[in-house]
């Protein structure tokens, strides 16, 4: 929320689910991060519209792990809204999203809006529209994923678009494997986008991974983090037909210069080592699946 604020990309939503956050971090740090996040959106964001324009949006997204996420809102905005828009989580953080959902019109009109058909359903743990969905579930069991979707209408001969943000990094390897492989064999038309660590086994990934520890965060797949060849390479040996990836640095290079130069005015950063640095840690990686030729 706090680069929404200084202006380095816009998202009205995410007002409505995360609170301003009022501690500063070292410029270098503070800057370094944003950076790192306004690439991962638009990185993200333009793989996710090349789909949803390659398949004239006559496809479904199912976004894994999406906490707070906005993309469903921004879409409507857009109108690029997929025929279905899932999102799946833990029970504890789909209930959080619901009651914030319920409690502010600027979210649930939107979904009113895209509804069509029979009464719209909603408890505390799930939300089900015709076009947007919420699902609590555990996706290290991806047999009771895949109930708890088709209960919400999941097509799986539409094609299909994955999203994991910095998700699979906290599942064992089997159980991302297992995720995996469960998405390559569902869904015969399909893309997997994956953002997380990378090049985790030099010194600076080994830094990233202590100061995690620190704070009780346990990186329990971080070993399939060593390289943007081993991200490549579990993505290829669970059923996926091509895979790319790239760190963020790259990413970065590709953004529009003229938007880059903006963001590069926000924030004055003096370590420009270190901020390249944390870029070359994390990665996008994409996957397909594609019976069709899409």
């Amino acid at each position: 929320r706090f680069a929404v604020s200084v202006g380095y990309w816009k998202d009205p939503y995410i007002q409505y689910f995360v609170r301003q956050a009022k501690e500063r971090k070292a410029p270098e740090i503070n800057r370094g991060k944003l950076a790192c996040y306004y690439a991962r959106v638009h990185g993200v964001s333009y793989l996710i519209k090349a789909f949803l324009k390659k398949t004239e949006c006559n496809c479904q997204i199912v976004n894994l792990g999406a906490g707070m996420d906005t993309l469903f809102w921004r879409l409507k905005d857009e109108n690029l809204l997929p025929r279905k828009y899932f999102e799946v989580d833990f029970p504890m953080i789909v209930a959080r999203k619901i009651h914030n959902i319920k409690s502010k019109p600027p979210l649930s009109k939107p979904i009113m809006e895209s509804h069509s058909g029979d009464s719209l359903l909603i408890d505390s743990h799930s939300l089900d529209s015709s076009r947007y969905s919420i699902v609590g579930a555990d996706l290290r069991f991806s047999s009771d994923l895949e109930e708890k979707l088709k209960k919400h209408n999941l097509d799986i001969h539409l094609p299909t678009l994955l999203v994991a943000e910095c998700v699979l990094v906290y599942m064992t390897p089997q159980q991302s494997a297992n995720l995996l492989k469960w998405a390559a064999s569902t869904f015969p038309v399909a893309m997997f986008i994956n953002y997380e660590q990378v090049n985790m086994t030099d010194r600076f990934g080994q830094i990233m991974i202590e100061n995690l520890q620190r704070r009780q965060c346990n990186l329990a797949g971080v070993e399939v983090c060593r390289s943007l060849a081993s991200q490549r390479e579990r993505l290829l040996l669970n059923g996926w037909e091509t895979a790319r990836a790239i760190d963020m640095m790259k990413v970065y290079s590709f953004l529009p210069q003229a938007d880059v130069k903006r963001i590069e005015g926000l924030e004055f950063l003096d370590e420009k080592e270190l901020f390249e640095q944390l870029m070359q840690h994390y990665c996008i990686c994409w996957a397909s699946k594609d019976s069709s030729n899409l």
